[in-house]
């Protein structure tokens, strides 16, 4: 592994450790040439997910969008950072578990109301009205309305 301060080859492991979801090995390591020390991951690697959009085009899954826009949903609301990654990672590994190397976005967006709707009620209202772009007031309230007629 290629030391980050001198660009080195030469290096040792330290520490090897198993994240808590089981998904990744964080290693600790120690440049041989310069004695610093540095830290590593090691993955799984995936196969590529495409993700179709509306529009028909398609991108490549991306796990940082689907993070920005949860924390867009989640924002000035009580929803820890740990809850919005615990959804996102539940998300990617929904997808993952697919086992397709193609899924529509409202699969995606669906598992996202999902998520949202049992962490923050005001966090779905949000991310709904984008993700089912809500034309008018009516459409907001109809979906509120919806919401607390299951309660």
């Amino acid at each position: 592994m290629k030391c980050l301060y001198c660009g080195s080859l030469e290096s040792k492991v330290i520490d090897s450790r198993v994240s808590e979801d089981g998904s990744s090995i964080r290693r600790r390591r120690e440049c041989l040439n310069c004695g610093r020390r540095f830290t590593t991951y090691e993955v799984v690697e995936r196969i590529p997910v495409f993700v179709i959009k509306k529009d028909g085009t398609r991108e490549l899954f991306d796990s940082a969008k689907l993070r920005g826009g949860i924390m867009k949903a989640c924002e000035k609301r009580p929803v820890s950072y740990e809850n919005i990654e615990k959804l996102v990672s539940d998300i990617e590994k929904t997808i993952y578990n697919l086992g397709v190397n193609e899924v529509s976005s409202d699969i995606i967006g669906d598992e996202v109301m999902k998520g949202l709707k049992n962490l923050d009620e005001v966090a779905y209202v949000r991310f709904a009205s984008v993700y089912k772009e809500f034309k008018d007031i009516d459409t907001f309230l109809s979906e509120i309305e919806r919401i607390l007629g299951k309660k």
